[in-house]
């Protein structure tokens, strides 16, 4: 499969096949990686890095991944560039296409990574927005099917905040892989209804099911229970609001024991902040698959650019 010269900016613009085809080239390259052998599809690459937002996982994933394949990754905080500042994302987008092989951004506004992608002319990914983080979800999906051995028919329960940039990422990943998923959330936070019509779409053609419910009863039968903090970056100040609506979707052992398997399994895209969204106890657990998945944030970020830039 061709996916060369291809930005990565959400899930809806790849097809289930597409998505499989980077979940079979991150776990060949994970295993390969296991056994001490590297590539060098990524050989004389220079790799721009922006980050408007901090983070742990996206930031060292690229770097290892882009490493590990010959590229040279380059950091780009919010004070080493002017993107959008005194420089137009157009401007910028056309500067770093010409100086660079492919580009990274993690930040605010979905619209940048947009206009990034328009301008830039080299393969442009996300490593979030306010609106998606597709990176995530890949990584999800591989440690699902790491986990189960497979991905069509499972079911999948989202407990929390069901409007943020992950609850969204995951209704499009997992209704375009044809595994049955849930919303578990107060009214309030559930997401876009468009957003929600397009996944029953791609569930209606991949053989699952979207479900929004405030019912925690819903979480029977789930064999992935998945949540993420109440309170996203930059919406601090409703935080005391968010902990009081959202306390009865806490992830905790009485949650987990509701499924009524012993074979469900907990996941969070970190950082966790323990004592609210998930106690203390679950992420600790057997059934915790969190660093799992954060350690596949890497294999599948390495495989969508040597899929969409290596030689």
């Amino acid at each position: 499969m061709n996916l060369k010269g291809r930005n990565f900016i959400t899930l809806k613009d790849y097809s289930p096949e597409e998505i499989g085809y980077l979940l079979d080239l991150a776990a060949d390259l994970k295993a390969k990686k296991k056994q001490g052998i590297t590539g060098s599809s990524l050989k004389g690459k220079n790799i721009a890095l922006i980050f408007e937002k901090p983070s742990t996982r996206t930031r060292c994933s690229f770097v290892v991944a882009a490493v590990d394949e010959g590229a040279h990754p380059e950091y780009l905080g919010k004070d080493d560039i002017q993107l959008g500042h005194k420089e137009s994302v157009e401007d910028t987008a056309r500067v770093l296409g010409r100086v660079f092989d492919g580009i990274e951004f993690r930040g605010f506004k979905h619209k940048t990574v947009e206009d990034l992608a328009k301008y830039a002319g080299v393969p442009v990914w996300n490593g979030l927005t306010d609106d998606y983080h597709p990176t995530q979800i890949l990584a999800d999906l591989l440690t699902m099917k790491e986990h189960f051995g497979y991905l069509k028919g499972l079911r999948f329960v989202y407990a929390g905040d069901g409007r943020n940039n992950m609850a969204n990422s995951l209704m499009i990943g997992m209704s375009k892989m044809g595994v049955h998923f849930t919303i578990l959330a107060p009214k309030s936070l559930w997401p876009k209804g468009e957003l929600v019509e397009l996944c029953k779409g791609y569930a209606a053609e991949n053989g699952s099911t979207i479900t929004l419910t405030e019912d925690t009863d819903a979480v029977k039968d789930a064999d992935t229970i998945y949540t993420d903090v109440w309170c996203s970056m930059g919406e601090e100040d409703k935080a005391a609001q968010r902990i009081e609506l959202l306390k009865p979707y806490q992830v905790n052992k009485d949650l987990m024991e509701k499924t009524g398997k012993d074979t469900t399994i907990f996941m969070h895209c970190l950082p966790a902040v323990k004592g609210n969204e998930v106690t203390e106890e679950v992420f600790e657990s057997g059934a915790s698959v969190v660093f799992d998945e954060a350690e596949n944030r890497m294999h599948t970020i390495k495989a969508v650019m040597v899929a969409t830039l290596g030689e």
